[in-house]
């Protein structure tokens, strides 16, 4: 198990309100404290959203506005465009340390007591009243509401143990807290907000709008200090009674995400989210990052439901994966992807795409096909204006190339005799002068299958093994 742990404040901050006074500090609201620190970014140059790829036009800047006019905030989109992600950045926004009255249960200001426990210590200690400090990543709370949310969850409820302590049930001091007022002078993230019930929705809009709670019909007035943000699939979001309309009222700012815009920004998200376990050239990156978007344009596939970007991370994944066990049954190393290893894709991931109904039983049909369209416009792409011909020539006169699960990548390069092209094919795709033969391989297989797809070469699997294929004439 991964444990995570929170960092520790520096010893010199103030540890008294007596203190913390005299250091100058003064109390921002949560609102105005990210609005500070993202103007103070801005002006500095600096990116305040690192991480997030593809959103610098469109998404961002609708963000950033909403923000700096203090606006609680909804992304709509679907599956997999980093919504959450972009949500958890909010968390950077924030002061790295922040003072809470030291024991309270809310997390609340020195300055700003509002449960009855806090007003009475600060009412008998002043100036010693302890102070402790919070981190940023302690200030961020995430739900993803499920129809099961209680309004105990989000808001709070009565406490039996204190009941039965002795204390009276018209007594405030029985409450039990719930996740939003325990996100007082923080941000709190509502993820698929459509699920929640409508008894749930309704008891979020004293929170969004008068900044307090009731609970069990208490007279408790607690000023919260929270920025709601919250996350929902449009399709569900528009579907009438599953968010109601008071709660959308309330956001001040609506955000629609979208997948990342071009291949290029596609490709640099796979590189900074995919865990790679072997080399994979950027361009079967591009032929995954093409699959993608071949998905989401395909009439077959259900785009209601999308085609997330965790399936062209995945797809990446998978194709090291495919080819570090290469690497273990050949004794290559190191181990480097090829285009070979790109049908691995279909048969593992099309249980995360969903089809429209009358694609039953050629599901698979579909996915090899827009995998070779992926190919063949990566191939145009990368090797548009190059004169293939030699290398056609070569492997006409007798030259055969073996492929597959089972063959490295040197036996690939010996079946070819030494051609100018090879090396005109390694300055085109921009690898090193020292790559060694997987680097080497992948851009000569990248070529065959160019050759096979534009019907210049022929491809068919071998009578030994039908995972082995050799391009021929």
């Amino acid at each position: 198990m991964v444990r995570v742990t929170t960092p520790i404040a520096p010893e010199h901050l103030p540890r008294t309100t007596g203190a913390l006074r005299a250091s100058g500090h003064r109390y921002r609201s949560i609102r105005i404290e990210i609005r500070d620190n993202l103007l103070a970014r801005l002006r500095a140059g600096q990116d305040p959203w690192p991480g997030i790829v593809g959103f610098d036009t469109t998404v961002l800047p609708q963000l950033e506005r909403a923000l700096i006019a203090g606006h609680d905030v909804v992304l709509l989109g679907e599956r997999g465009q980093g919504k959450t992600r972009l949500l958890r950045a909010l968390a950077g926004l924030l002061d790295e340390w922040s003072p809470v009255i030291d024991g309270a249960e809310l997390g609340e200001h020195p300055y700003q007591p509002i449960t009855p426990a806090s007003l009475r210590r600060a009412a008998e200690l002043g100036d010693e009243l302890p102070v402790a400090w919070r981190h940023r990543s302690e200030r961020y709370a995430e739900k993803l509401a499920t129809p099961d949310t209680s309004v105990a969850d989000l808001v709070g409820d009565v406490d039996p143990v204190k009941v039965a302590a002795g204390r009276s049930l018209g007594d405030p001091e029985t409450i039990h807290y719930g996740l939003v007022p325990r996100a007082h002078r923080g941000i709190i993230a509502v993820n698929e907000l459509p699920d929640l019930a409508e008894r749930i929705q309704v008891a979020l809009l004293n929170v969004m709008e008068e900044r307090d709670i009731q609970v069990r019909g208490y007279n408790l007035r607690l000023p919260l200090d929270v920025l709601l943000v919250g996350s929902a699939n449009p399709d569900d979001y528009t579907n009438r009674g599953r968010i109601i309309t008071p709660l959308k009222d309330r956001f001040g700012a609506e955000i629609r995400t979208h997948y990342p815009p071009t291949v290029t920004a596609e490709i640099a998200l796979v590189r900074q989210e995919a865990q790679l376990v072997a080399e994979v050239p950027d361009t079967l990156l591009e032929v995954v990052a093409r699959l993608s978007r071949l998905l989401r344009e395909s009439t077959s596939i259900d785009q209601r439901s999308g085609v997330s970007a965790r399936f062209a991370i995945a797809a990446a994944e998978t194709v090291a994966a495919a080819a570090l066990r290469r690497a273990a049954l050949t004794g290559e190393d190191p181990a480097v992807a090829r285009p070979v290893d790109l049908t691995t894709v279909p048969g593992v991931l099309r249980g995360k795409l969903e089809f429209e109904p009358g694609e039953e039983g050629r599901e698979d049909e579909l996915l090899h096909y827009l995998l070779r369209r992926a190919v063949a416009e990566t191939g145009r792409s990368r090797l548009s204006g190059l004169d293939l011909t030699e290398l056609a020539d070569a492997v006409s006169d007798g030259h055969q190339v073996l492929t597959g699960e089972r063959v490295p990548a040197g036996e690939v390069l010996a079946a070819l005799p030494k051609l100018r092209v090879l090396d005109e094919l390694v300055d085109r795709l921009q690898l090193p002068a020292d790559a060694g033969d997987g680097a080497r391989a992948a851009a000569v297989e990248l070529a065959l299958e160019h050759l096979y797809l534009t019907r210049r070469l022929a491809k068919q699997p071998t009578d030994a093994d039908p995972d082995t294929v050799v391009y021929g004439a």
